[in-house]
C-alpha cells in the first residue's frame, strides 16, 4: 500500500534568539511524519511561503517513498534552479522525506546511507575573545572536554563588530560591521603565536578568513600562517574568485576549507576535481538537503577531498542531525564543526535562552560525549519538535546587523 504525503507545513521558532525553520510532513499512515530543516535564519519567511504556498501542493498525494524523483520534481518545477530559499525550502522535505523513510524501515538513517564507519564524529568548536589570554581560557574549557580541534578568532570574523562609522569613515557613512583587513591580519598572526606558545602543536587549531579579506591579502596572509601548522584555514577565497584558489594551492600546504556559502554544483565541481580544496564545507540545506549533500560526499571521496560540514547556530538540531548521520556513514569524512546547544559566541548579538529551550523544542539532538558526537540510534533522524513548546518562541523579522559589512571607507563588502 502506498503511503501519501498527506499534509506539508513549516514551523518557524526561535528558542535561542536565532530564526529557525523546520519543515514537518504528514503521511497518509496515521502517527507517520517526517521533519526537516530548511533554515535560511535571515529570510525564513520567504522559505516558510515557498514550503507551504508552491511545494505543498505540488508534493500532496506524492508516494513518500520516492525521494529522489520528488527532489527534483522540486528543484525543477519552478523553471529558475537553485538558491538558497529555494534550496532550503526543499532541504525541509527531503530531510523529512529521508526521516520518513527511515521510520517505515524501523531504522537510523545512517544505516539507509550504507551503515557506519566510524562509531563517533569528532568535532570542533569555536573559541573567540578580546585577546589571547581571553581566547586561550576558551580554549582550555573546551580541551577539558576532550576536544582537540577548535577554530580561533579574535574579536569575530575580521575582527569587527556592528558599530558606528569609524573615523576612517568619510563623513554621513552608515553604521555596519566595518573591516581593518590590514589590522586583522597583525593581530591575528600574533594571536597565532601567542597561542602557539602556550599550547604548542598538541592542539589543532583551524581559521576562518570569512572572505573578508581581498584575495591578493588572503594568500599573503595564509603564507604568513604557515609556520602554525593550521589544521585548515577556511574561506580564505571569496566565492566570485575562485581563479585564486589555484595560486593559494601553490603558495601554501596549509590544508584549504571552503564551501559555506555554496549552492550550486557548479561552485564546487571544478574545484573539487582539480584538487584545489582539502576539506568541502558546504551548509546541507542551502544545497537542499540530504539527497544532494550524500552525493557532493561521495564525489568529492573519489578526489581525496574530505568533508568539514558547515554546523553553526543558524542551524536546526534536524540539520545538526543530518550532518551526523552523514559523518558516521562517510569514508572520507574529516571533521564537523559543533555549535552543539550553544548559542553562537560572536556571530549574532541577539542572543536568547542557555541552550535548555532549544532542546526543549527539538528533543533528540545527537550527544556530545568527550570531543565526539554520537547519533542517538533512533529511527530516523532522531530528532523530533514539540510544536507546542515552539510556539513559546516566535521568529522576529528584523534587519541583520552582521552582514552588514564595510570596508574603510564605507564600501559595502561581503559578510
Amino acid at each position: 500500500m502506498t503511503v501519501a504525503i498527506r499534509d506539508i507545513k513549516a514551523i518557524c521558532t526561535a528558542p535561542e534568539g536565532i530564526n529557525l525553520v523546520a519543515v514537518k510532513v504528514d503521511t497518509s499512515e496515521p502517527g507517520l511524519y517526517g521533519l526537516g530543516c530548511g533554515t535560511f535564519a535571515y529570510r525564513h519567511l520567504a522559505v516558510k511561503l515557498l514550503v507551504e504556498e508552491y511545494l505543498r501542493p505540488l508534493l500532496l498525494g506524492q508516494n513518500v517513498e520516492n525521494i529522489e524523483q520528488l527532489w527534483h520534481l522540486m528543484h525543477h518545477n519552478g523553471y529558475w534552479r537553485n538558491g538558497p530559499i529555494e534550496n532550503n525550502a526543499i532541504s525541509g522535505v527531503d530531510m523529512a522525506l529521508w526521516d520518513i523513510k527511515g521510520k517505515m524501515a524501523n531504522m537510523p538513517v545512517y544505516q539507509l546511507l550504507g551503515g557506519k564507519v566510524r562509531e563517533g564524529v569528532p568535532i570542533y568548536r569555536h573559541a573567540d575573545g578580546r585577546d589571547a589570554a581571553e581566547i586561550g581560557d576558551n580554549i582550555e574549557k573546551y580541551l577539558a572536554r576532550g576536544i582537540a580541534h577548535i577554530r580561533v578568532q579574535r574579536g569575530g570574523y575580521g575582527g569587527g563588530a556592528f558599530a558606528a562609522a569609524p573615523a576612517t569613515a568619510p563623513e554621513g557613512a552608515p553604521p555596519g560591521v566595518y573591516l581593518d583587513g590590514k589590522r586583522y591580519m597583525r593581530d591575528t598572526l600574533k594571536l597565532m603565536e601567542d597561542l602557539r606558545a602556550r599550547f604548542g602543536f598538541e592542539v589543532d587549531f583551524c581559521h576562518d578568513v570569512h572572505e573578508r579579506l581581498h584575495p591578493r591579502d588572503s594568500i599573503h596572509f595564509a603564507e604568513e600562517l604557515e609556520k602554525f601548522g593550521l589544521f585548515f584555514i577556511e574561506d580564505a577565497i571569496p566565492l566570485e574568485r575562485h581563479e585564486y584558489l589555484r595560486e593559494l594551492r601553490t603558495k601554501v600546504s596549509t590544508p584549504i576549507a571552503q564551501g559555506e556559502l555554496f549552492n550550486h554544483p557548479c561552485e564546487w565541481r571544478h574545484i573539487i576535481a582539480e584538487g584545489l580544496i582539502d576539506f568541502i564545507r558546504v551548509h546541507q540545506s542551502q544545497l537542499g538537503g540530504i539527497t544532494p549533500t550524500r552525493k557532493l560526499q561521495l564525489f568529492a571521496e573519489q578526489f581525496g577531498v574530505r568533508t568539514a560540514w558547515h554546523g553553526p547556530g543558524d542551524m536546526s538540531p534536524l540539520a545538526h542531525a543530518a550532518n551526523i548521520h552523514l559523518d558516521v556513514a562517510a569514508q572520507n569524512f574529516g571533521l564537523q564543526e559543533w555549535s552543539g546547544t550553544e548559542p553562537p559566541n560572536f556571530v549574532i548579538q541577539e542572543i536568547r535562552g542557555s541552550g535548555e529551550a532549544l532542546l526543549d523544542v527539538f528533543p533528540g539532538l545527537p550527544e556530545f560525549r568527550n570531543g565526539y558526537v554520537y547519533p542517538n540510534g533512533r529511527p530516523g533522524l532522531g530528532v523530533d519538535l514539540d510544536e507546542g513548546e515552539a510556539a513559546k518562541y516566535p521568529c522576529e523579522n528584523t534587519v541583520a546587523r552582521w552582514t552588514q559589512t564595510r570596508l574603510r571607507d564605507g564600501t559595502p563588502h561581503t559578510p
